[in-house]
């Protein structure tokens, strides 16, 4: 907590900064220990968004200009993170622009809050299109099922998910213990998509999070691991799981492209990271994700 002082105390006291928020669980009710103290400025002179890490504190910087532009909705929903800044604490804000733009977050009718959701819903028809035009159909093996299953998956976190919690007037938190949130969120008023979801990822448990653990070695992927870890040992093993998934399908995506040259033990290590034994793959996913599309839509 000391760190996280001192940061926003230097920021605070810089000229240039004219807005400052804290983000995520840390020094919340919802904190665990793998919450990570993280912070939100605006700055005069920044030409784009940067984020940082030093001493522990991630710093997510953004250009003085996007705190005026971004109290027009219209102009938020297009380029604004807008689940961050309207979850995030407010601890310096001297033109009251970023107390005007979280009001108009909370505030948003029911028009608005539908076509937001109709705008996530036609990015990710698109996405889901595109993919079942090039993954899909006579001549694709087994790299394009991966692919599609991966391209499944980052679409029903950045998109569906987030267009489901329209109805409720909610926005998407906790990143690392996201399906744990999700139910949390939305489980009660949407078990369909919610399980649509779970299939999607194909959790196991405590049991399937220490294999897909152990897969991370000789992977490069030392501080997902460490994070993932700390999750693991706090409980939360499907969120350490789909941490792993999705940065897995990320990071090894030249891997996915070319699967037939891999060795088999690597093979073996990003099946099991994917959870290819466990989730659908190819049409399947796309076909699954378009449920969770219907039901965003229809809020079921």
């Amino acid at each position: 907590m000391q760190d996280l002082e001192k940061v926003q105390d230097r920021l605070v006291a810089d000229r240039k900064v004219r807005a400052v928020a804290q983000a995520g669980s840390y020094g919340t009710d919802d904190a665990w220990a793998g919450s990570q103290p993280t912070l939100v400025a605006f700055e005069r002179g920044l030409l784009s968004a940067q984020s940082e890490t030093r001493a522990g504190v991630t710093l997510q910087r953004y250009p003085y200009e996007k705190l005026e532009a971004w109290r027009d909705w219209d102009v938020a929903r297009e380029e604004a993170p807008v689940a961050l800044l309207a979850t995030s604490r407010v601890v310096y804000d001297p033109t009251g622009h970023y107390g005007r733009i979280q009001r108009t977050l909370w505030t948003l009718n029911e028009e608005r809050l539908a076509g937001h959701r109709e705008d996530l819903l036609g990015r990710a028809a698109e996405r889901l299109d595109t993919a079942r035009r090039t993954l899909t159909g006579p001549g694709h093996g087994v790299q394009e099922q991966l692919l599609a299953l991966a391209e499944a998956r980052t679409v029903a976190v950045e998109l569906l998910y987030p267009a489901l919690l329209t109805h409720i007037h909610g926005w998407p938190e906790f990143p690392l213990r996201l399906p744990h949130a999700w139910r949390a969120a939305a489980g009660l008023r949407f078990p369909k998509a919610i399980h649509h979801l779970d299939s999607l990822y194909g959790f196991g448990g405590e049991e399937e999070a220490r294999r897909v653990l152990l897969a991370t070695r000789g992977l490069g992927m030392v501080e997902h691991e460490k994070r993932a870890r700390a999750a693991f040992q706090s409980g939360y093993y499907d969120g350490a799981v789909r941490l792993l998934r999705d940065e897995a399908a990320r990071l090894h995506r030249t891997d996915l492209e070319r699967w037939s040259y891999l060795s088999s033990p690597r093979r073996d290590k990003l099946g099991t990271l994917l959870g290819v034994t466990r989730s659908p793959l190819g049409p399947a996913a796309l076909t699954l994700a378009g449920e969770v599309m219907q039901d965003a839509r229809e809020g079921r």
